[in-house]
């Protein structure tokens, strides 16, 4: 599907890698070209025509932004360096100031760095408690479980949307039902969701969400935090500069713009929210329900092909989605993934990020396979023959 538009791909290249990052089509690379060849000004900062251009460009990507999400205002929508930027604006932005000591966030075990260590930096220095939300025997989050973790101290729930390791999708709407009864905001990490799952982050009632351009075929170094307005309006800024004040005076009088101005001090990464304003109009010409629907259906193929090798343990087989884990029994994640790219064939091996992922899994290591709409079936067919002949790893990696 749309392989053509990668050129990557060109190179006999099986990009199994998506969930780090994902390739960027062709109109993606040209609208940034465009930008440096034929309007390279700054962004609300001249009174020029190709200033104005940019302008527009800038904003109109906000729009999009609001649209792909379902928010309500394009002021709910700051343009961030990433999901890590995102989560640490959220955390130290504004729930430093909304919690107090004893208030407890409730996450899981399973959740990436950028949804752990800053809660945890949070707890050292407030003396927050950071509790966890029992995952069932598939390893998922049910509202049950939720129920259960949540007490009269629970204050804020921060969930990824899906997982980046066990991949499992976590019912979002019914989880934010629960916290809203309770008087509990809900924060969710979309990196590993937004270019595979449609979100909307109104109809789910959403109170903070981050994610990544990078990650939905757009370029590196821009992301998205998305706030409920009267949330967002509460938020302090993480740089103070230039763009994001309205007048400052000798006499230390400041005076800072409106939301999201006010959240996006400094020069911003123009070439990014271009191509990210490209990405989205990319997804949304092929559909995100399409895209959904395709990459479930090679998962299962993988799964299937996957299962019928009996040196292989696969450590995520229920979960819906675009990501599988496993490891050739008795060796060393890192190790399989040498000798796949013997093969011209990435995936991940490691941990992670998903530091505390052992304590699901009894195990740090894993090979991660993250699939994307433009992957195939005849890619994990070769896939398949090449873990075939793993018997002789250790010749083809030493």
């Amino acid at each position: 599907m749309k392989r053509e538009d990668f050129k990557i791909l060109d190179n006999n290249l099986v990009y199994f890698d998506n969930g780090a990052t994902t390739l960027k089509p062709k109109c993606v690379r040209d609208a940034i070209i465009k930008y440096y060849d034929q309007y390279s000004a700054n962004a609300h900062r001249g009174d020029y025509k190709i200033s104005a251009i940019v302008d527009n460009l800038y904003e109109k990507t906000r729009e999009k932004v609001k649209n792909f999400i379902g928010a309500k205002e394009t002021s709910e929508i700051v343009f961030t360096s990433g999901t890590t930027n995102g989560m640490n604006m959220i955390v130290f932005g504004f729930f430093k100031d909304y919690l107090k000591e004893g208030d407890e966030v409730l996450i899981t075990l399973s959740e990436h760095a950028s949804n752990i260590v800053p809660w945890f930096i949070l707890q050292k220095e407030m003396g927050i408690k950071v509790k966890y939300i029992d995952l069932d025997d598939n390893h998922e989050v049910t509202v049950q479980n939720v129920r259960k973790a949540i007490t009269d101290k629970t204050k804020v729930v921060s969930l990824a949307h899906v997982t980046n390791v066990i991949g499992d999708e976590r019912p979002i709407k019914d989880i934010a039902k629960v916290c809203h009864e309770n008087n509990i905001l809900l924060v969710v990490d979309a990196a590993q969701s937004i270019a595979h799952k449609r979100i909307n982050v109104q109809d789910w009632d959403i109170d903070f969400m981050a994610f990544s351009g990078h990650k939905m075929y757009g370029p590196t170094g821009i992301g998205v935090l998305y706030g409920k307005f009267d949330l967002l309006d509460k938020m302090k800024p993480s740089n103070y500069g230039g763009g994001m004040n309205a007048i400052f005076t000798k006499d230390g009088y400041v005076e800072l713009r409106e939301i999201p101005t006010r959240l996006e001090g400094g020069t911003p990464n123009i070439e990014g929210v271009i191509g990210l304003g490209e990405a989205i109009s990319y997804i949304e010409s092929i559909g995100i329900d399409k895209i959904s629907e395709y990459e479930e259906e090679l998962k299962k193929y993988l799964i299937s092909k996957l299962s019928d090798l009996d040196f292989i343990e696969i450590y995520n087989k229920e979960n819906k989605g675009n990501i599988v884990a496993f490891n050739i029994k008795g060796v060393f994640a890192q190790d399989t993934a040498v000798y796949l790219d013997k093969y011209n064939i990435c995936v991940r091996a490691g941990n992670h990020c998903a530091k505390m992922i052992d304590n699901v899994f009894n195990i740090s290591n894993t090979v991660r396979i993250s699939l994307s709409f433009y992957n195939t079936k005849e890619e994990i067919d070769l896939l398949i023959n090449v873990l075939k002949n793993s018997s002789n790893i250790w010749k083809e990696i030493l």
